[in-house]
């Protein structure tokens, strides 16, 4: 060997006076090979250097023991902790996860996954799912493992997720329950499926408490959850004031904390605010954010464990098994931003 080339297979069987299968054999140690012959072998692998092709290796079982996550945007601050707890999982599991940012492009995400696919990836976790992502049921349709996170349309792929209707109908239902009659809604794109089952929760409660809905207290996400601030000025400067707010993500609330700070409004003397997350920055803010609590490190732990689980299925049966559906259950946090 000279300058800095690696040591191959090759040469550690040169070295050693055997063939290359006697190395592999040797090295796989789930074969018996005589003593002196492992003896030769692991003395040349030691003199040269040998480092095995671990890629070539997984290659050839078919697996690399890498999984990806893809999320719109790890900016957004339920994916942080999502990620955390896939990594956390997936490490203790011995895989390696990459993570992909799409910023809710489809063309992005397409090229993510294909991409991923042929760089050997045993699976996907998928939290940036849009109704148009026909290319995510298409994967899950031809036997690549994949679940979602969070966000989900149908039942014909493994879903994380909670229950964004009955997290919006507590969360409406408490601010009523509370004495609030006027309460204005900050929604999100609704050509997401969270945000229109959110939507669709906070209207049933507003029904089955005998309030009728004012689409004058609608604010609609148009660019972004920056937004909300001139969304919340217009509404506080129309004559049409609410007496609190529900915001379809905790983000959305902060936001609207501030306009209502920049305007003089006294939170929740005035107005209180509601979000659904429960991201870090809600307990440290002033005043700190009443929310309703996605387990954000418990979908991403639980995907990654089921996401593993397909991939040992389909190595042992060829096949994925059958969807499932994990819905988590999602808790209300009171704290000063209600009264």
């Amino acid at each position: 060997m000279c300058g800095e080339e690696m040591a191959s297979i090759k040469d550690v069987a040169e070295y050693a006076g055997v063939s290359t299968s006697t190395v592999s054999r040797v090295l796989s140690g789930k074969i018996h090979v005589n003593d002196e012959t492992r003896e030769k072998v692991f003395a040349g692998v030691h003199a040269l250097g040998y480092k095995p092709n671990l890629l070539a290796k997984s290659l050839k079982m078919g697996r690399t023991d890498t999984i990806a996550l893809i999320v719109p945007s790890i900016q957004n601050q339920i994916f942080p902790v999502i990620a955390r707890g896939v990594e956390d999982t997936a490490r203790k599991n011995g895989f390696t996860t990459i993570l992909c940012n799409t910023d809710e492009d489809v063309d992005i995400e397409k090229m993510y996954i294909n991409k991923l696919r042929t760089r050997w990836i045993d699976g996907i976790i998928i939290g940036s799912m849009l109704p148009d992502s026909t290319h995510i049921n298409k994967l899950r349709e031809e036997g690549f493992p994949i679940v979602l996170a969070s966000r989900y349309y149908d039942k014909s792929i493994d879903a994380i997720t909670i229950d964004h209707y009955q997290a919006a109908y507590d969360g409406t239902s408490y601010l009523i329950r509370t004495g609030h009659k006027r309460i204005a809604v900050a929604l999100g794109r609704r050509e997401l499926n969270v945000y229109r089952d959110r939507f669709a929760g906070y209207l049933k409660a507003l029904e089955d408490h005998g309030l009728s809905f004012d689409p004058e207290l609608l604010m609609e996400e148009q660019s972004g959850a920056s937004d909300f601030y001139y969304l919340t000025r217009n509404l506080l400067s129309s004559g049409k004031k609410p007496d609190a707010i529900f915001a379809t993500s905790d983000p959305k609330a902060v936001v609207i904390l501030r306009a209502l700070k920049d305007a003089g409004v006294s939170v929740p003397e005035e107005v209180s605010v509601l979000g659904i997350d429960n991201i870090e920055i809600a307990a440290l803010i002033e005043p700190p954010l009443s929310t309703v609590s996605q387990p954000l490190y418990d979908i991403g732990a639980i995907a990654a464990q089921k996401l593993l689980g397909l991939i040992t299925h389909k190595d042992t049966y060829g096949v994925l098994p059958e969807p499932t559906i994990d819905i988590l259950s999602a808790d209300l946090i009171i704290r000063k931003s209600t009264r």
